[in-house]
């Protein structure tokens, strides 16, 4: 398909859309690769950028969430929003880079809540919290992007290729985007996102995407404890202007059909093509007889 015809076909899906709303999901898998502070710095980007920006924070409460990171203090949650005791923008809380952050706890408001119906903005961004098992919330679910953010060494790669493999099973997921953090050598994420697009494609047939990599930057503590994004705080920093990079780039995305909140529920595979358990295992053997997912932090 040429250029000219993809850009057309993009046009009119946005024509088409019944929300102007994009919805972004940005996850991990392993320990604390950064998915939150990466929600919150890109959410601040496109508010640099001019955009309507909503935050769905998932972790609410908890002392790692976006709304204790900001030190934002929201008068209701996505529930009150729901249930119309609040409006999307009287239960949020403004934050100083423009970001509106809203609570939304899984479980919190009903399964086939879609938010691009409550918030008429430009973007819906989701900080979300995998379950138990590592499955995505029904907000996350509905999402036109998933962003997976990982850090380039063995152990967050090996996690996140197997955190990976558990939502194309449980939600039949075929398409997401990589993001990878506290990088010190670019070409080594560039070589970490080849290697795990590759292995994702060869055995689990899941479109793996770059969103583009941050690198590792002092400022980004620093931040924190002002209680702001390293794009508010230090843009001229390293951090901030990767994230301004990737928040331009979001823009050229492919607008994807938006997903109906009955199409959003976990779709488990037919038991006749699920992996039976001594399949699964041999799967893994290959892969690590491969190499490639535990070399892939070694490039």
């Amino acid at each position: 398909m040429s250029k000219l015809v993809s850009d057309q076909a993009d046009g009119l899906r946005r024509l088409l859309a019944q929300s102007p709303s994009r919805i972004i999901a940005i996850a991990s898998m392993g320990n604390r690769p950064g998915a939150t502070t990466a929600a919150m710095n890109l959410g601040a980007a496109l508010a640099h950028m001019g955009k309507d920006v909503l935050l769905l924070d998932e972790h609410q409460p908890g002392p790692d969430s976006a709304c204790a990171a900001w030190a934002a203090d929201p008068l209701g949650t996505l529930a009150d929003v729901v249930s119309q005791r609040l409006t999307c923008e009287g239960a949020a809380a403004r934050t100083e880079c423009g970001v509106h952050v809203l609570p939304a706890p899984p479980g919190g408001q009903p399964d086939h809540t879609d938010p691009r119906l409550l918030w008429d903005g430009d973007v819906i961004l989701v900080d979300a919290a995998l379950d138990s098992v590592g499955s995505l919330s029904p907000l996350a679910r509905l999402a036109d992007e998933l962003v997976v953010v990982l850090q380039p060494h063995p152990a967050s790669i090996t996690a996140t290729y197997s955190g990976i493999k558990r939502l194309h099973y449980a939600h039949a997921l075929r398409q997401l985007r990589l993001l990878v953090n506290n990088v010190a050598d670019p070409e080594a994420a560039r070589q970490t996102m080849a290697n795990l697009v590759d292995t994702g494609s060869r055995y689990l047939a899941v479109s793996m995407q770059p969103a583009g990599w941050v690198r590792a930057d002092p400022h980004l503590p620093d931040a924190r404890r002002l209680a702001r994004t390293v794009v508010e705080a230090f843009p001229a920093s390293a951090a901030a202007v990767d994230f301004r990079v990737i928040a331009a780039a979001v823009a050229q995305w492919p607008w994807r059909p938006a997903a109906r909140p009955q199409d959003a529920r976990t779709a488990h595979w037919p038991e006749a093509l699920a992996p039976e358990p001594a399949a699964a295992a041999q799967e893994e053997e290959t892969e690590e007889r491969d190499g490639r997912v535990h070399r892939a932090g070694n490039h």
